[in-house]
């Protein structure tokens, strides 16, 4: 999977930096999984505590699956893009919740707060693999403020696009700043089920969410997908270009990832990541 997206040279250049801190608003993680162990995880404060109580709760099998492509070691069975980056765990699925682990949701003003709880922290990117419910236009106005703020301090947003199968957006897919992210198979075709949309074709990128695998919260290795499953892809690739430039600002690191993968034609389809390729333009080779 690492492959596809020309990620795997880039891994070779580095495993990430502390200082480069990634949060991810999520499900709490089973932070004693043995590939997790010597990562660098913190934890925010949410309506439920970062480490799981419950191993089967569907919000600690995402949160833990999602922290495995992020931060597990490198040679785990997940792909542990940036296990050097300091991971921020911020927790908004509650691990009560009944229903698939594919894509858990959260309340617009819920996720408003944990996004500026992140930046408040020091997160320099934002990882959002989750679905936004219960829509109003007071939690929409919350939710853009709060994106708002992330691009005026330029802090990086990479946020799932769904798993719906339509053609839309929605305040998050389609705010400016933030990187909306398409599932796509092995072979770079996306995803029947993933969302796309104007939005998402002009600004965002697509990754593998067919088949991957990563870290289950029992211990065992677990295969997933969706596009919950590749927006880490796509935030672990920003890690990595930041991590080999960590005194450039989140306006350059994002502008080298539009360069990088600019096509001059409108679509619905957004292109297909080429981390290595962001990262030549970001060094300027």
């Amino acid at each position: 999977m690492t492959d596809l997206v020309n990620l795997r040279q880039l891994m070779s250049l580095t495993s990430g930096r502390s200082e480069v801190v990634v949060g991810m608003v999520d499900g709490p993680v089973a932070a004693d999984h043995p590939d997790l162990a010597q990562t660098n995880i913190q934890e925010l404060p949410g309506k439920t505590g970062a480490a799981c109580a419950q191993i089967s709760s569907a919000a600690c099998v995402h949160g833990t699956f999602v922290a495995g492509i992020l931060s597990a070691k490198r040679g785990s069975a997940a792909p542990a893009i940036c296990p050097d980056c300091t991971l921020l765990v911020s927790p908004v699925f509650s691990e009560a919740a009944t229903g698939s682990a594919a894509q858990p949701s959260s309340t617009p003003e819920e996720l408003a707060a944990a996004i500026l709880n992140c930046i408040e922290a020091g997160a320099r990117i934002v990882n959002l693999s989750l679905a936004v419910t219960r829509s109003s236009s007071k939690g929409e106005r919350a939710l853009k403020l709060a994106l708002d703020h992330a691009a005026r301090l330029g802090v990086v947003i990479v946020a799932a696009a769904g798993n719906q199968g339509t053609v839309g957006g929605t305040v998050i897919t389609s705010h400016p700043w933030v990187i909306a992210v398409a599932a796509c198979d092995a072979n770079g075709k996306p995803l029947n089920g993933s969302n796309l949309g104007s939005s998402i074709g002009l600004r965002g990128l697509r990754a593998p969410g067919d088949g991957v695998t990563s870290l289950g919260a029992d211990g065992r290795s677990l295969t997933l997908g969706g596009t919950s499953v590749a927006a880490p892809f796509v935030t672990g690739a920003v890690a990595l270009v930041w991590s080999q430039l960590p005194a450039a600002s989140g306006a350059q690191i994002r502008l080298a990832f539009q360069l990088a993968h600019f096509r001059g034609r409108a679509s619905v389809t957004p292109p297909l990541l080429d981390a290595w390729a962001a990262y030549q333009h970001a060094t300027g080779r």
